[in-house]
């Protein structure tokens, strides 16, 4: 029963996460990109001041699976890096950190693009 309530509660938190997406394109004028964005930012910032682990392990998937996890993957990457290998590490750490679901997603966009044909919306 446990583990129901668990994904009952990554269910409430990631739907939540999707509304304020879904809302800032309706109600507002910025383009998805820039929601996208906004996302990633507010997981660096959650991530640098230390906040993101205790929303983590409450929320698991529900915020990691989202775009916001992915910047918190960022930030952390770039933080141990640079404590690591000093400045230089501010711009290779993220990437470092992040390379296995960069590499995915460009591969699994490429492997759909050959499958299905791509057309501009009319």
């Amino acid at each position: 029963m446990e583990i129901f309530i668990q994904y009952i509660w990554v269910f409430i938190i990631g739907g939540f996460v999707c509304a304020i997406g879904e809302l800032l394109i309706i109600t507002t004028n910025i383009t998805s990109a820039r929601i996208l964005v906004t996302f990633v930012l507010v997981g660096v910032v959650l991530e640098a001041v230390g906040l993101f682990d205790y929303i983590s392990d409450f929320a698991k998937a529900g915020i990691n699976v989202p775009i916001i996890g992915f910047g918190a993957s960022l930030a952390k990457g770039a933080i141990g890096a640079v404590k690591s290998f000093g400045l230089l590490g501010a711009f290779t750490g993220g990437l470092t950190a992040t390379a296995g679901g960069i590499a995915a997603a460009v591969g699994f966009a490429f492997l759909f693009a050959l499958i299905f044909s791509s057309h501009t919306k009319k």
